[in-house]
């Protein structure tokens, strides 16, 4: 924390600090202005706009992710505030019981799985595979997972966020087409698939849709850090 906050608080950090932060408020904007349109997701805007500036003014992604490493390390505080909404859902959850935890288990295996299984039918590397598994639960977990297992950590945060973005921009238009209804199902889907980013998306959603989605995120996420490692090391 010391280290985030003491590389913040210089002249780069808080500039790009800044910039951040003003990319965001644009793609908020943006965002409102298309009413909530899919293609206008802030997170991607952000990226893109936050991208551009990279380029222009050259800067490596490395310095600046060192310069906002505070932003980073408030994922972690944020994600631990998202057990609020699971504790004001509690009763709900209670009453779901062991068919949330099997949606869970069968989402969190069937979608890295299915990723997994493109790569290997079109021959792609194995450690592109083995880093592939990983991509539906947040960075951190995936990265340190995937070097435990053979697979490359740095790629591993570039398939998640991917992963984050496209399910957060497409999940309308997928609950739409597939008359998904229910917020519990939305929440699980959202949490389960698209981790941290989806579970931002169901912030907007409401607290019952809210308090799925960080159930899944947080089970998946648990579940596949322990699990992939503990496989490979019994097959290995």
């Amino acid at each position: 924390m010391i280290d985030a906050i003491l590389n913040t608080f210089t002249v780069s950090g808080l500039i790009w600090l800044s910039v951040t932060l003003c990319c965001y408020a644009i793609s908020v904007k943006v965002n409102l202005f298309f009413n909530g349109h899919p293609a206008s997701h802030p997170l991607v805007i952000t990226v893109s706009l936050v991208g551009l500036a990279l380029l222009l003014s050259n800067m490596s992604v490395p310095q600046y992710q060192q310069s906002v490493s505070l932003l980073h390390w408030l994922l972690g505080p944020v994600t631990v505030a998202l057990a609020l909404p699971i504790f004001k859902q509690w009763q709900k959850l209670r009453h779901y019981g062991w068919r949330l935890f099997a949606s869970i288990a069968v989402g969190g295996v069937l979608a890295p799985l299915l990723a997994w299984f493109t790569l290997y039918a079109l021959g792609s590397p194995v450690a592109l595979q083995l880093t592939m598994l990983a991509k539906s639960i947040t960075t951190p977990l995936a990265m340190e997972a995937t070097a435990q297992i053979g697979g490359i950590p740095a790629l591993a945060a570039v398939f998640v966020i991917t992963t984050g973005i496209v399910g957060a921009v497409v999940s309308n238009s997928v609950f739409l087409l597939c008359q998904v209804k229910s917020p519990e199902a939305q929440g699980i889907a959202l949490g389960t698939v698209a981790h941290a980013v989806g579970t931002a998306k169901a912030i907007h959603m409401g607290e019952e849709v809210t308090a799925m989605a960080t159930l899944g995120l947080c089970i998946n996420g648990l579940f596949t850090a322990f699990i992939l490692p503990l496989m490979f090391s019994i097959v290995l």
